[in-house]
């Protein structure tokens, strides 16, 4: 695409912006709140109610009381059964239980709600969240009396309970819902919401979360009846979204122990396992000096507990948790690294609990109940906290093909050089400092204890009680060692392997770039294709090697540039398999600057498609400058004629040196008078128009002096040149008026004498084609409100609708270059990576420049 708008070759003057440009107007939020409106009218009004609730019983204040609002309005045992108050699992939809819960709740009704009335419709809903709430609130109540009837540990702890919760009809709508919307949005909302929703009930167990969980499974009972009782057939997700998935229900899985750290905590079958994950709190100075002194039975626990007091054993403490979360983060990348991980730690995680019963006692705290459990109780929950391991480790390995791409050797062996050296560096450290302070711990250590204690400096805390004596330092230089070279080791093993995820094999050799070439002389790529040679570039090619698409990576976003570059028999099948290419590598494949006819395929995918501008086509054949629509660039032409203006058609190899030299100082000279950044990617320079296959068309004046230069792209069919498209476009300071048009014009004319079909003038960024006769704007879209937006913003500092009025000239047919893309959540990592790939050189003051510019 061209390079900068021709004739000035200056930005837009500032001082014609519109004021506030870049700020949203009033009124557009108002559209926006009553577009809003329209949609989810119920959940604004789910929302305003809970609001008026929580004002009208005072929980907005002050969390419900047993003698005040819960008797009246909350649902659980003693209310609804034991009470007879029938109505409470309605009206404890309605009212929330503290401040906290109705912060929650009104976000929840905003979003999630609104999302199910969006795919339900408002009285379905509406209908939805009643009837899920009132049944799975119902339900559970009667359960819970049933079970605490017959002296079920947990129910009886919490038969005394009251619940007051309106997510619960929440999730039971969205879960409905979930059978209206499309096979990608049904699987992700089905499966994150079950799997936060069962956390909370395996980890937390309080009775809200069970009533929730009862809620979510008739949503999906009552989506079957809305759709008519048809069963939905299980789609196979393709490996992006699997792996998605996988790491989602992972990084649930880790965050499970805090939950139960939550109030109440310690309710649910799971809870058990947070408790390694706590910290008691102990007088260290006087537990020192009594086992300094005497040191009895009890020494060895309390100074375990010594031994994780602080900031650094706590970090140590969350270890697993962390580990998980950095496991999740590989998956989504699909990393082999993180699938052994993954299951090394989830291994770990099942070993934990039973390392940190020394004294072999389980001891259940709920509710005012303290007890030992009975054997077969205390040997179930114990079987319990090993179950979410377990089944992710199980999950892990039936979805093992879907992980493996693997960091190159080179990558691999720094990872393995910095964590053995960090480890062993860390660990000396500490042995050295320990051995020479052997006779300042406590109790007295000898050599074999500071080696163990080496050990343990990089272990979480709950592992500690099958690693021999616990020995405690009390000179300040070693008690930071003790604390923090465990977690420091940690943090660079994390930071280590995230860097390692990021490692990837795609090279560019010259082999590929040969047979891309003769890839596109045999035709396809269309108009832009010949951008895929430029740098920064590398190639996938099918199998039979008779297709190719060119791409870049950039933090994990496969960016490709314009069409595929394959006969037009073999494109569906060429986007289906380089998306499969995709997919297997971890990354978010995007087609950038796609032309019109390919959209076809892309929506048979079920992807999405917005235009990024518009190409501006001449057609050489028909070219005559005749009538008034062409009284500027013909006078323009004419002028340049008399002028006594030449052209010169060459390749760079083929100018002498005095043009090279003439062209290197018009582009220096330009680029020196411009603070902002020089864009790449779609936006050729120097070194581009330096390739053997592209023309470069030149006009001096009849001294010789070089007045405007050219460059222009090939397009092949079969071998012929039947395409040419402009990228780089500059002009000397000083040069006549008219100098683009005259050579655009001049260039026109030529191609027509030698049979070209197309002369492109390339792609105007951000730009909209001219409306048709009679033809009415359609409604913009979020997308389109966006583009828009960037299109102002950017036109002080590019000019990109300078640039496409100036292409207007030449009186084109305008063909939309589109971008695709298959998932909206990725759309601002996609920007990021598109802005990466134009600017990406660019420095800090560059960028200060460019914010300059745009705030003008």
């Amino acid at each position: 695409m061209s390079s900068a708008p021709p004739a000035s070759d200056r930005r837009a003057d500032p001082a014609t912006a519109q004021p506030g440009r870049g700020r949203k107007p009033p009124a557009a939020f108002w559209v926006a709140l009553g577009r809003y409106a329209r949609v989810a009218p119920a959940s604004i009004v789910l929302a305003l109610v809970v609001i008026a609730t929580s004002i009208v019983t005072a929980t907005m204040w002050s969390p419900a009381t047993e003698s005040g609002t819960a008797l009246v309005w909350a649902a659980g045992v003693t209310t609804t059964v034991q009470g007879g108050f029938w109505w409470t699992p309605l009206t404890a939809l309605f009212v929330p239980e503290n401040a906290v819960q109705l912060i929650v709740t009104v976000i929840l009704a905003l979003t999630l709600m609104a999302v199910a009335e969006r795919l339900l419709g408002t009285l379905r809903a509406s209908i939805a969240f009643v009837a899920t709430g009132v049944l799975g609130i119902t339900i559970g109540v009667i359960g819970q009396w049933a079970a605490a009837s017959v002296g079920e540990l947990l129910a009886s702890a919490t038969e005394y309970d009251f619940t007051l919760d309106p997510t619960i009809g929440i999730v039971g709508a969205l879960i409905t819902a979930s059978a209206f919307a499309s096979a990608l949005w049904r699987r992700r909302i089905r499966l994150l919401t079950f799997a936060t929703v069962l956390a909370f009930v395996l980890y937390n167990g309080d009775q809200n979360n069970v009533y929730r969980l009862f809620a979510a499974l008739l949503g999906l009972a009552l989506g079957a009846i809305l759709r008519g009782g048809r069963i939905q057939r299980i789609r196979r997700s393709s490996h992006g979204e699997t792996r998605n998935l996988v790491a989602a229900i992972v990084a649930i899985t880790a965050l499970g122990p805090l939950v139960a750290l939550l109030p109440p905590g310690g309710l649910g079958p799971f809870s058990f396992i947070a408790s390694l994950f706590q910290h008691q709190q102990v007088d260290t100075a006087s537990v020192l000096q009594q086992c300094d002194q005497v040191y009895t039975s009890n020494c060895r626990l309390e100074l375990a507990v010594v031994s994780v007091q602080g900031l650094g054993p706590l970090l140590l403490t969350l270890l697993p948790l962390v580990l998980l979360l950095v496991t999740a983060i590989g998956l989504r990348r699909g990393r082999h690294f993180a699938l052994i991980l993954g299951i090394v730690v989830n291994a770990g995680m099942m070993v934990l609990p039973f390392t940190a019963l020394p004294d072999g006692d389980l001891r259940i705290d709920v509710d005012g109940i303290d007890a030992l459990a009975p054997a077969i109780e205390a040997l179930a929950w114990l079987l319990a906290v090993v179950v979410v391991p377990l089944a992710s480790i199980v999950l892990l390995l039936l979805t093992r093909r879907q992980f493996q791409i693997r960091a190159p050797r080179e990558a691999v062996v720094r990872f393995t050089l910095l964590a053995v050296s960090s480890f062993v560096l860390l660990a000396v450290a500490y042995l050295i400092a320990a051995l020479a302070s052997l006779v300042e711990f406590v109790p007295d250590a000898t050599i074999g204890d500071v080696f163990v204690s080496t050990v343990r400096r990089f272990v979480p805390s709950g592992f500690e009680s099958v690693l021999g004596q616990v020995i405690v330092p009390t000179t300040p230089i070693v008690i930071v060692l003790y604390q923090w070279v465990g977690p420091v080791f940690w943090l660079i093993f994390v930071l280590a392997t995230l860097r390692l995820y990021r490692a990837t094999s795609t090279g560019r050799t010259v082999g590929d770039e040969l047979h891309f070439r003769e890839l596109l002389r045999a035709g396809g790529g269309g108009t832009l294709g010949f951008m895929g040679t430029w740098p920064g570039n590398v190639y996938w090619f099918s199998e039979e090697n008779d297709a190719a698409v060119a791409y870049r990576v950039i933090n994990g976003i496969a960016i490709t540039l314009s069409d595929p570059v394959c006969r037009p028999d073999r494109a569906e099948r060429t986007i289906i398999e380089f998306i499969g290419f995709c997919d297997a590598n971890g990354w978010t494949p995007v087609f950038y600057s796609v032309h019109g006819e390919y959209l076809p395929v892309f929506d048979s995918l079920g992807w999405q498609s917005v235009s990024v501008g518009e190409e501006t086509l001449m057609h050489p054949q028909t070219f005559d400058m005749q009538g008034k629509p062409w009284q500027k660039v013909r006078q323009a032409h004419n002028r340049g004629l008399k002028e006594g203006i030449t052209t010169v058609w060459s390749t760079w190899d083929d100018l002498p040196p005095l043009y090279q030299t003439q062209i290197a100082a018009i582009s220096e000279q330009w680029v020196a008078e411009k603070e902002l950044p020089e864009m790449g990617f779609t936006l050729g320079g120097m070194a581009e128009l330096k390739d053997p296959d592209v023309q470069l068309y030149l006009a001096f004046d009849p001294s010789g002096a070089l007045q405007a230069v050219t460059s222009w792209m090939p397009s092949w069919r079969d071998g012929r040149v039947v395409a040419y498209t402009i990228d780089f476009m500059r002009r000397a300071d000083g040069s006549i008026p008219g100098i683009m048009e005259f050579i655009i014009a001049s260039a026109a004319l030529r191609m027509r004498e030698e049979g070209v079909e197309v002369l492109s003038l390339s792609g105007a960024p951000l730009a909209s084609k001219p409306l048709a006769p009679g033809e009415e704007p359609g409604e913009p879209d979020t997308m389109d409100r966006l583009l828009g937006f960037l299109a102002k913003t950017l036109e002080p500092a590019y000019g990109f609708a300078s640039l496409f009025k100036f292409k207007s000239k030449f009186n084109p047919t305008y063909e939309t270059i589109y971008m695709t893309y298959a998932d909206p959540l990725a759309l601002p990592a996609i920007g990021s990576a598109i802005g990466k790939a134009y600017l990406p050189d660019a420095n800090a003051r560059e960028y200060v420049a460019l914010a300059r510019t745009l705030l003008r």
